[in-house]
């Protein structure tokens, strides 16, 4: 049983519960797969990069690890931004470390299958290939909406230059 729920986990024609960090880009919330984040910073400004696309901010080293940082406002079409709450979460990705800032980040929610709903579907003007499904969130007396991002597939994605294609 365990076995078929991970092959429809990965596949996508299934959204089982999961553990998630939930973050702040602008005024909407965001959640990421909690096993793929390895710390949380406090912003940092990085080492830029010449030629970097203006998403990638740079890189820190972070404990003798150079780890290139990814500003997901940028990514997603927000204008930057730093304050005191802007963090930097370091993520596991495809076995490389990467770091995403985020305006902020809130929870760690335990999602039940049935809060997750899977995601509009978009034509192919928009590429929403990292978005793996929407979760309504109790929030006081009323819910709140949590896109839920495949955080490996965006970072992994041709457009970041991050992680190298697998050799065939």
């Amino acid at each position: 049983m365990q076995a078929a729920s991970q092959t429809s986990q990965s596949t996508g024609s299934h959204i089982a519960a999961r553990e998630i960090l939930s973050f702040k880009l602008g005024e909407e919330e965001y959640g990421m797969d909690i096993l793929r984040v390895q710390e949380i910073r406090s912003y940092e400004a990085p080492t830029r990069i010449a030629n970097a696309p203006s998403f990638v901010r740079g890189v820190l080293n972070l404990r003798g690890v150079i780890v290139p940082i990814v500003d997901l406002r940028v990514k997603f079409g927000l204008e930057p931004r730093f304050e005191a709450v802007t963090v930097t979460v370091v993520l596991n990705v495809a076995g490389r470390t990467v770091g995403a800032v985020v305006d902020s980040v809130s929870d760690v929610l335990q999602l039940a299958a049935d809060q997750i709903k899977p995601p509009p579907q978009f034509t192919n003007a928009i590429d929403a290939s990292h978005i793996i499904g929407l979760a309504s969130v109790k929030h006081g007396d009323g819910e709140r909406l949590l896109i839920l991002l495949d955080i490996e597939r965006l970072m992994s994605s041709a457009d970041m230059g991050l992680i190298e294609p697998l050799a065939a």
